[in-house]
């Protein structure tokens, strides 16, 4: 497949213009303006931020984003689904209003925004996946599907399960309904070391599926049949108590990714905007946020998400640690098993290239790409 052209554009910014302007000229140098939007529905995907968490994205880029559709002709609509995890975005109630609280409403950011799989996170269409290996079809919210037209609007960062959440992991987490996260989860169920556990009961409360309860010496203990396999336990405990039962279940999480995002993006227009900023360890599916692992680097675009994905990867992996960070406490700690991988140093038992492999591999774009700088 020939290589797949990626735009970028540095975060500095010259007396005169801003970081607003320089989003909107690198959309249109992508070519967001070749897209035919007039009087179509124009879904754009992005996370609005756990109640607590600061490193979403600014609801500024999203407008940005929202404008050019309408100069476009188009009708554009902010959206996500429902999470699987206790938090303010379980359902569609409490998520309008955890939006609005980060400062996502119309008079923001220029459009409404529509909670995708419904009320109670049911509200969902079991979508084909184009050549799915681990998938054959997937459980996307509704009104995502609605869209003549979808774009991706990404905060890149680090994540606990998936090593980075980019494009591919914005569209296949984030669009699958309830069940369709919980099918993706699927691969493997956390289980608990006893003996690293203190009882502080953090896990407990991040469970989404009310699987942790303590025995009589106040260690955690899971439930297998309740568990849904989502992660957010591992990602909570501060003491690495909890872990994965299976060696493969961060790989197949990153397949299974993969595959919802093509099912997602197949048969209509497409386009990608990622913005590496704000680089935290963990998801904006947090009710907080550690600090940055890396430096801000950029904003990228592209009709490519896999070649977005890469390309905001590579950047990350030629950034320097800081020291005041996840990361740079790792490697600083004496004894550590050094990977040379920004994201694996920081998240040791991800395995962040199978994302990209399994979507090169079933078609959604290619990992060769040219980085054009505007």
């Amino acid at each position: 497949m020939e290589a797949s052209t990626v735009y970028y554009t540095d975060f500095r910014c010259p007396v005169g213009t801003s970081l607003t302007d320089k989003l909107r000229r690198v959309c249109i140098a992508a070519g967001i303006k070749n897209i035919d939007m007039e009087g179509k529905f124009v879904a754009i995907k992005m996370h609005f931020g756990e109640l607590g968490n600061l490193a979403y994205l600014r609801p500024n880029y999203a407008k940005v984003v929202a404008d050019l559709c309408k100069e476009q002709g188009g009708m554009p609509f902010l959206t996500d689904c429902n999470t699987l995890y206790p938090g303010s975005r379980k359902n569609a109630l409490e998520h309008l209003t955890c939006a609005q609280l980060n400062g996502f409403w119309p008079m923001t950011t220029g459009c409404q925004v529509i909670i995708a799989d419904g009320l109670r996170g049911t509200d969902e269409v079991e979508v084909p996946v184009p050549n799915g290996e681990y998938c054959k079809t997937a459980k996307i919210g509704r009104a995502i599907m609605d869209a003549d037209i979808f774009i991706s609007l990404s905060h890149f960062k680090g994540h606990e399960s998936t090593g980075f959440g980019g494009a591919i992991k914005n569209i296949g987490m984030g669009c699958g309904s309830r069940a369709g996260k919980m099918e993706q989860h699927a691969s493997g169920h956390p289980a608990v070391q006893e003996d690293l556990c203190r009882g502080c009961h953090r896990c407990a409360k991040e469970c989404g599926s009310d699987a942790i309860s303590y025995n009589e010496k106040n260690k955690a203990v899971i439930d297998q049949d309740k568990c849904k396999g989502c992660g957010r336990c591992i990602g909570a405990c501060n003491f690495d108590a909890i872990y994965s039962q299976y060696d493969s279940a961060n790989e197949m999480l990153d397949r299974k990714m993969a595959e919802y995002a093509a099912a997602v993006c197949a048969g209509r227009p497409c386009f990608h905007i990622s913005l590496v900023q704000d680089i935290s360890p963990n998801c904006d599916c947090h009710g907080e946020n550690d600090a940055p692992i890396l430096p801000d680097i950029g904003m990228f675009a592209s009709f490519d998400p896999v070649a977005l994905d890469q390309a905001c990867a590579d950047a990350c992996l030629n950034a320097a640690p800081l020291p005041n960070s996840q990361l740079g406490q790792n490697l600083a700690t004496p004894g550590w098993n050094c990977h040379h991988d920004n994201f694996k140093d920081s998240n040791p038992n991800i395995e962040w290239k199978a994302t990209l492999e399994q979507a090169e591999k079933i078609g959604m774009g290619t990992r060769a790409y040219t980085l054009k700088k505007v």
